[in-house]
């Protein structure tokens, strides 16, 4: 039997460490991790290896060679022109591969019984068996669903935080057979789990997932980079040593290491060849020390990594930090935890590199020096730039000039050179100031801008087409937090980006390595003219005005001091209708919650007193919208969304209805009243916005806590053409709103959050799966548990962004509500409980 060991990756989120060497060849105890691989195999029989090869492959060859002296048999496949992918590269070489063969990725360390999976592989008859284990975070993986018999019946790759439906994974460990390699076209790009096993599940083939008991690491960031040492010190994982242990047990030297007597050992720990280890040196339990090494005189070492040939100064302190080969650490000096120092880099006497901090090779820090940022290109940012909605964070303290450039930087570095891209904001002088900076690092990198200035976000989204744009970047003040900075990205449709671009933007984010364009390719700036015209003349095109001037209403709306409120009155102007405006000036500071509140009573006592057919306040820059009725009764989250759903349904029978799964089943009830369709979508603005634009016949999309869609305006919320389409509709009805609301379903609409750590969202999605009987449930978007016979339900939706999950039930029985809500809180929190009563025991 052969083997497909893939070792192109570059390892971008490894770097420094991988500036100079493929990901498969960084050490776990001063051996490739890609030695630890090859020894597994051999110790199951396999001896036949191919290597794929695409980053740096002449340093893994160089270091195999034929395979002679590690025991295999090791031939190459180097990839010249482009990365053809995890199954475009295995399909490259299927002609070496006539048996059933085995894939193992070159970037994890694990002890699994390869011989067991080859056993269930062939018991089964499987044509494709994933070997799969259980993680506690299951975000960066792809996340498996079997049956009962072990056949995978779904998957997901690299889910967010609110998509997790199971913690079990895919481990890049499979087992195939050579005839699934037929469903792949020769010489394309093309991966396992986006491409090749979706399309074996839709064909039926027989597919299995093997769930592996042992040790498994993915070494996908510096921080497992760490861990994975520790663990295989302290026996978690089995490997094989490249030093004998001494007679003091968990003490492992290489060969010609000399240990001065005064200095202090504590194990487990492991030290390499021709070391030196200087008088009163403390040498900590779970650090790894290279070949060559010197530690000074009454140096202080606490779990850091040392590759071959570095040298720590007399004092000099250490703390979980990896020195790369050939660095040095002088006198004194201070690396905390987490920080990397890069190959043949210089820390200077007394110099300190806080933790997290990445040095990358061949720099110099000075003596005396205290380095806080990376010392290339500036401050660590957090792990993920983006949340459930964009990028978002604290105003001008995550989100600042220098965080905008570099984001504007890695944005268009997944942009062709003079690509045009749109950016607008609100009137705020944060957002100002951060579409500033964003102009600035998408012009470094040779893309064009189109500058719209402050614009309400749904005219933004409106132009995008008309514009010719690649995508737009939108800079406002959170509608959720006045202290916070929202930055939307768009596609060339005016549609928030999908999440595999996300991706991109993060992985040119945090590689640090931009693009940058030659002083004649800097890209340029345009300020786009008639831009209100032409959403304006779009507007009242999709508007019957004739019954729209025929009703003269009065509505009065607050626009809480955005800019939404200098574009409205002159649309409904044009429609004869009476506006009384409410706090329309442009206001630096965003109102607070509070305030808000304030001005939605305000509203509401005004519209009473004048008689007002309704109010409306209008917030995140034109996006999301509260209603008032006649009475003064303020209309807003479930009854608002059913409401907008029976006007726009009322005028449009049979049509099709978009809204997010959590959502009352109110919608479901006015759909069958109209004959119309309900479609469900995940719980994000992007998954209802292009929702909207696939499905025919779409009519409204949307929910009260995100805004309206009407795609046939364009495919984003817009509060300004829903209050334009209400008083259209309510014309043409003549039924007051306090009247249709009235007549709206009855349905009892609760919703809870339970605190749950990131390290249990996965398990607890896999227990609720469990739990319940397979046709009760629903997987859209976390986990929805309907009765067979009727619309109650409960849906358990871990947050995006917070360690805590959401739990909404829905029903129109008020005591099975409640009963229902009582009871998930119960099992979630015995759950995590008990989660965190085996974490501690462990």
């Amino acid at each position: 039997m052969r083997a497909v060991l893939m070792a192109g990756g570059e390892g971008t989120r490894l770097r420094p460490l991988t500036c100079d060497l493929p990901k498969p060849m960084v050490p776990i105890l001063n051996r490739p991790i890609a030695e630890h691989i090859v020894n597994l195999l051999k110790r199951h029989g396999i001896t036949e290896i191919v290597a794929t090869l695409y980053y740096l492959p002449d340093v893994m060859r160089d270091y195999f060679r034929d395979g002679t002296d590690f025991g295999v048999q090791m031939t190459y496949a180097v990839e010249e022109d482009q990365a053809l992918g995890t199954a475009g590269c295995v399909k490259n070489i299927s002609a070496l591969l006539p048996d059933t063969f085995i894939v193992i990725s070159g970037d994890s360390i694990t002890d699994f019984d390869l011989t067991a999976a080859l056993e269930f592989h062939r018991r089964q008859q499987s044509k494709a068996t994933l070997v799969l284990t259980r993680v506690p975070s299951p975000m960066e993986f792809g996340v498996v669903i079997i049956d009962d018999e072990n056949r995978i019946c779904r998957f997901l790759e690299k889910p967010s935080t609110s998509e997790i439906f199971s913690d079990t994974v895919n481990t890049g460990l499979y087992i195939l057979e050579p005839e699934v390699l037929d469903y792949l076209p020769s010489h394309e790009a093309k991966d396992f789990s986006n491409d090749l096993f979706p399309l074996l599940l839709e064909k039926g083939v027989p597919m299995y997932g093997y769930v592996a008991e042992g040790y498994w690491c993915d070494v996908g960031s510096l921080d497992s980079y760490r861990e994975a040492q520790y663990d295989a010190l302290e026996g978690k994982v089995q490997v094989d040593f490249a030093y004998p242990e001494q007679t003091q047990a968990g003490l492992r030297l290489g060969k010609n290491t000399v240990v001065d007597p005064s200095a202090q050992l504590q194990t487990p720990v492991l030290i390499g060849d021709n070391c030196r280890i200087g008088p009163r040196a403390t040498i900590e339990a779970g650090t790894v020390i290279g070949d060559n090494v010197t530690i000074g005189a009454d140096a202080n070492l606490k779990r850091p990594i040392l590759w071959n040939g570095a040298v720590v100064g007399d004092e000099a302190h250490l703390r979980a930090c990896t020195i790369s080969r050939g660095a040095r650490v002088d006198r004194r000096a201070h690396v905390l935890e987490g920080a990397v120092v890069g190959a043949l880099s210089i820390v200077g006497e007394e110099a300190q590199v806080s933790p997290g901090v990445k040095v990358w090779p061949s720099k110099n820090i000075e003596p005396g020096a205290t380095l806080n940022i990376n010392l290339i290109w500036g401050s660590t940012a957090p792990r993920n730039l983006f949340g459930q909605r964009g990028v978002a964070g604290l105003a001008n303290i995550d989100i600042t000039p220098e965080f905008a450039v570099k984001l504007g930087a890695a944005y268009a570095s997944t942009l062709k050179p003079g690509t045009q891209v749109m950016v607008s904001r609100d009137q705020r002088s944060m957002s100002r100031m951060v579409s500033r900076s964003l102009i600035s690092g998408l012009m470094s990198v040779g893309v064009n801008v189109q500058n719209l200035e402050a614009t309400a976000i749904p005219i933004s989204r409106y132009v995008a087409r008309s514009l010719g744009v690649a995508g737009g970047i939108h800079v406002r003040i959170h509608p959720d937090r006045s202290d916070y900075i929202l930055i939307e990205f768009f596609d060339a449709q005016g549609i928030n980006i999908p999440k595999s671009k996300e991706k991109k933007i993060e992985g040119a984010y945090f590689k640090e390595d931009f693009r940058r364009a030659s002083i004649g390719d800097i890209g340029g700036i345009g300020y786009p003219s008639q831009i209100l015209d032409s959403y304006a003349n779009s507007f009242d095109q999709r508007i019957n005005a004739g019954a729209v001037r025929q009703r003269r209403f009065k509505v009065v709306i607050d626009y809480v001091y955005a800019v939404s409120g200098a574009v409205l009155p002159n649309l409904l102007n044009k429609f004869n209708c009476d506006v009384v405006v409410l706090n329309a000036s442009l206001r630096q500071m965003a109102p607070s919650q509070e305030e808000r509140e304030e001005l939605l009573a305000q509203l509401s006592a005004v519209v009473e007193a004048l008689k007002a057919n309704f109010g409306v306040q209008v917030s995140a820059n034109g996006e999301q919208l509260i209603l008032v009725d006649e009475s003064g009764l303020a209309i807003q989250g479930e009854r608002l969304t059913a409401l907008m759903a029976e006007i726009i349904l009322t005028a449009n029978p049979r049509g099709a209805i978009v809204v997010p799964v959590h959502v009352s089943s109110m919608i479901e009830q006015i759909a069958r009243r109209h004959d119309a369709i309900v479609i469900r979508t995940k719980a994000n603005p992007t998954a209802l916005m292009q929702a909207c634009r696939e499905n025919a016949g779409v009519v409204l999309g949307g929910s009260a806590e995100m805004g309206f869609i009407f795609p046939q305006l364009h495919p984003g919320f817009d509060a300004m053409f829903s209050i334009a389409k209400m008083i259209e509709i309510l014309s043409l009805q003549s039924q007051p709103l306090g009247q249709l609301q009235a007549n709206l379903p009855r349905i009892f609409h609760r919703s809870q959050t339970v605190r749950c750590p990131w390290t249990q969202k996965g398990a607890l999605m896999r227990h609720l799966v469990e739990t319940h009987p397979a046709e009760t449930l629903e997987l859209i978007d976390g986990v929805k548990i309907r009765e067979l016979h009727n619309d109650s339900w409960i849906l358990v939706l871990p947050d995006a962004g917070e360690p805590q999950v959401h739990i909404y039930v829905n029903s129109s029985d008020r005591e099975w509500a409640d009963e229902k809500l009582r009871d998930y809180r119960q099992r979630i929190q015995e759950f995590t409980a008990q989660e965190d009563l085996m974490s501690d025991d462990s």
